[in-house]
């Protein structure tokens, strides 16, 4: 069994590719500081797959601390590295926070490669690079524009970073997939999205609006060119996204890989504005939403939605989940993890 760190295994969308790394026969071990999740996602991995993951509640800004996790865990053969913050909003004004901890973060994982020699490395980034694309779909050569804010400057400096990486070190190899907006929860009911911190994802607030948490929500802006006036977003669900990351693994380790790094985009290849995901939860659950309309948040972008032929293609990835099964499967988390 190959073994895969997962940094951020503890979060939305390292709890789930681990559930998916483990049912596909992968041996993982978590690194996780819980600044934005908890423990208790250690025991939805083990009920949903009956395996017990050990996790290191380090921070990846302390190589030193680094350095003895992976020397106590041994030959390391890939890295997930899912660890960094990423709110849009949190990120305008906290620059230096998202700076500080997203590079260096990163820059440490990079030393400890160097050092034990773990060959590869999916890097989680985002299409927030993309900024405001002239053409939509954006495929990955449509050019990366001025970001919106710091969180989507941060991971158009990390894809940097490792480019120049492996001009120096060329013995390893990694893949970068740039998520769209990854929604929903595990089918069995048991994981989904619960941010220790507000949430600021549209799809927990939705469900966090409907259960009564919240006594309305705000749509930040309906003036943009879009169908609605409201931004538009490629809505991916975590499974499928978890999923994607096992067969980036498998694309490395079988040596289908030829490059240095590989980029692929991780959507559904198709947009839905805000207005149209408050309507689709409203149809799939039968629950009606407050909402407000509000002024436009800083740092969003108008509107992004991904081609994802390459993924297919290269790694015979196909999203299998709609959103209404997204707005099913997280309305489902919301009551279960309320109780």
């Amino acid at each position: 069994m190959k073994k895969i760190l997962v940094t951020g295994g503890c979060g939305y969308i390292g709890s789930h590719t681990i559930v998916d790394l483990i049912e596909s026969g992968f041996d993982v071990f978590s690194i996780d500081n819980f600044s934005n999740s908890s423990a208790v996602s250690l025991d939805q991995i083990e009920a949903i797959t009956g395996k017990k993951i050990k996790n290191y509640e380090i921070d990846l800004r302390n190589q030193a601390d680094l350095f003895d996790v992976i020397e106590g865990e041994g030959q390391v053969d890939g890295i997930i590295h899912f660890a960094a913050l990423k709110a849009v909003g949190d990120s305008v004004f906290q620059p230096n926070l998202y700076y500080d901890n997203n590079l260096n973060g990163l820059l440490n994982i990079l030393e400890a490669q160097k050092k034990y020699n773990i060959p590869y490395h999916i890097f989680s980034s985002s299409c927030s690079v993309y900024g405001n694309a002239d053409e939509l779909p954006v495929t990955e050569s449509t050019p990366t524009k001025e970001a919106e804010s710091p969180y989507a400057r941060t991971k158009q400096i990390c894809e940097d970073i490792i480019k120049d990486f492996t001009v120096a070190h060329q013995d390893f190899q990694f893949v970068t997939l740039r998520y769209f907006n990854p929604a929903g929860a595990h089918e069995s009911g048991l994981m989904g999205e619960s941010p220790i911190n507000k949430a600021a994802n549209l799809v927990p607030v939705i469900t966090e609006t409907a259960y009564g948490k919240r006594e309305s929500m705000t749509i930040f802006g309906d003036d943009y060119d879009t169908r609605d006036g409201s931004c538009l977003r490629d809505y991916i669900h975590v499974m499928d996204l978890a999923h994607a990351h096992t067969l980036c693994l498998e694309f490395l380790l079988n040596k289908k890989s030829e490059k240095s790094i590989e980029l692929f985009n991780v959507g559904t290849g198709s947009g839905v504005t805000v207005l149209e995901a408050i309507e689709a939860f409203e149809a799939s659950t039968g629950k009606k939403l407050k909402y407000s309309i509000g002024p436009r948040r800083e740092g969003d972008v108008i509107a992004v939605y991904a081609n994802k032929n390459k993924a297919e293609e290269l790694l015979g990835w196909h999203p299998t989940r709609d959103i209404s099964t997204i707005m099913k499967t997280a309305w489902e988390w919301e009551l279960k993890r309320n109780k």
